[in-house]
């Protein structure tokens, strides 16, 4: 995601589900448990993505133009890929063992599990989010000023397009169902990556700077942090209904489902945990680690904190025995 706005949480008011409860203190649901420094980093970190039977993590380093793979039993960088332009989106594809990167210049690159290119594919411009479409192994990419693309990991060929009324930021997939969210239109679109076409545009009207989002397993609806106002929207999926609307950060760029708990990563220094009875948490991390990453295999989060007078390094976040749901 490469534009950033740093607004304060604004008041909420006459909107569905509105609560402003601010962050209530109670047992802490994540605990840190270690960091992990990410030497020679410098400046903005974009996304993580998880490489599960390794216990890896892998960690866009945008301004620093490199990949970093992080062996997280060993608390270490073991790897780095560098001399990208400006990395945004990374994913592992455990069926090929192939490390996928999406880069600002528009490139996708392909890297075997030793690290070195296999392939590259060129979007035109600003290639961004990644998700792995669950159904076939296939790679699908956010880019330029509206796109997603759906690529063949074995073939390294791109398969499908989507046409978008803008940039997508965060997406998500349900099988050919995509839901993404395009702030430059203030809207959200439903589409069908298969079919190639847009289903369904909802507008956001005065909430605005929809930038995470999260989906329910269920499918049925999907979570939307906006930035201003600031506030964490469920949606329904079936008509883009907003279901309810709660009290959130300003500078969210994660958000992540942790069984009935919702984290939100925020930019200004802080994780802010809202459950689904109105409960609040804050966990508090350093000023611009805004991106992140929640693995529920390994109940642990993941937090990038850039180098900000103290060096980079990845936090990692355990969770706790009592709020395991």
């Amino acid at each position: 995601m490469r534009r950033r706005t740093r607004l304060s949480a604004a008041l909420l008011i006459g909107l569905p589900g509105c609560s402003l409860a601010q962050p209530e203190q109670s047992i802490s649901s994540f605990v840190l448990e270690r960091t992990i420094p990410l030497p020679d980093t410098s400046g903005r970190i974009d996304h993580l993505a998880i490489d599960l039977a390794d216990r890896r993590l892998l960690v866009a380093e945008i301004a620093n133009g490199t990949v970093d793979i992080v062996d997280i039993e060993g608390g270490r960088v073991e790897a780095r890929i560098a001399g990208l332009s400006e990395p945004q989106g990374v994913a592992w594809l455990p069926a090929v063992r192939q490390l996928v990167v999406a880069c600002g210049d528009g490139t996708v690159r392909f890297y075997a599990a030793d690290h070195h290119e296999l392939a590259r594919l060129d979007l035109g411009d600003d290639a961004d989010n990644i998700r792995v479409d669950q159904r076939n192994g296939r790679v699908v990419v956010g880019y330029g000023k509206g796109g997603l693309a759906t690529i063949d990991p074995a073939r390294h060929i791109v398969v499908a397009r989507l046409a978008l009324p803008g940039h997508p930021e965060g997406f998500q997939l349900a099988g050919a169902r995509a839901y993404i969210n395009v702030p430059g239109n203030g809207s959200i679109i439903a589409a069908d990556i298969d079919q190639g076409r847009q289903l369904a545009r909802w507008l956001t009207g005065l909430q605005r700077l929809n930038f995470p989002m999260a989906i329910e397993p269920s499918g049925q609806s999907i979570k939307i942090a906006y930035r201003l106002p600031a506030g964490l929207a469920t949606i329904d999926t079936r008509n883009g209904k907003t279901l309810s609307l709660k009290f959130a950060c300003g500078d969210a760029d994660d958000l992540f489902l942790a069984g009935k708990r919702v984290l939100v990563i925020c930019g200004t220094g802080h994780v802010d945990i809202v459950d689904d009875d109105g409960r609040r948490e804050r966990i508090e991390t350093q000023d611009g680690a805004r991106t992140g990453l929640y693995v529920p295999e390994l109940e642990r989060l993941f937090v990038a904190v850039p180098s900000r007078g103290q060096p980079a390094a990845i936090w990692v976040f355990k969770q706790s025995l009592l709020h395991r749901r």
